[in-house]
């Protein structure tokens, strides 16, 4: 299973922090790969450091040589936290995963929708608070029927 990060953030040295779509939020130091991989030395240099980027979510660019994959963060990375929106990042999972399902990509949904791309986009992200009139409308536009569940903790 490979996990998606939502967020990067850096921190002092070569530390960084992700945060996971399933609320996970670990942090790693770059410093622990650079006896194996001596090309990572240069992310000592804390401008080029802090100009890596997120690419899908699935990893860490600052070059075309230089990358990490976040699934390393996410399994040796230590962790320090778990987001207060879990639950948000649990339901753009979830609708990022319908939509590929249908075979639609956001533009072609927002056409049937009515729902403009970007709020499509900021769902998938888990950065939006859709309503279930809106999560309703994305469904049958995806040709699903939107469930509801409550579940006992």
């Amino acid at each position: 299973m490979f996990h998606r990060a939502v967020s990067l953030q850096f921190n002092e040295g070569t530390k960084l922090q992700l945060t996971f779509e399933d609320g996970c939020i670990k942090s790693y130091d770059i410093a622990l790969l650079f006896e194996k991989y001596p090309q990572l030395k240069a992310l000592s240099d804390r401008s080029l450091f802090t100009s890596g980027r997120l690419s899908g979510g699935y990893g860490i660019i600052w070059s075309d040589e230089l990358d990490l994959d976040a699934e390393t963060v996410y399994e040796d990375g230590t962790l320090v936290g778990q987001s207060r929106h879990a639950s948000d990042r649990q339901l753009a999972a979830a609708f990022s995963a319908a939509r590929l399902l249908s075979g639609l990509t956001q533009k072609e949904l927002s056409l049937r929708s009515g729902i403009d791309q970007s709020d499509i986009s900021k769902v998938e992200r888990g950065i939006a608070n859709p309503s279930y009139t809106t999560l309703k409308r994305l469904a049958e536009a995806m040709d699903m029927r939107l469930e509801l569940h409550f579940i006992l903790k």
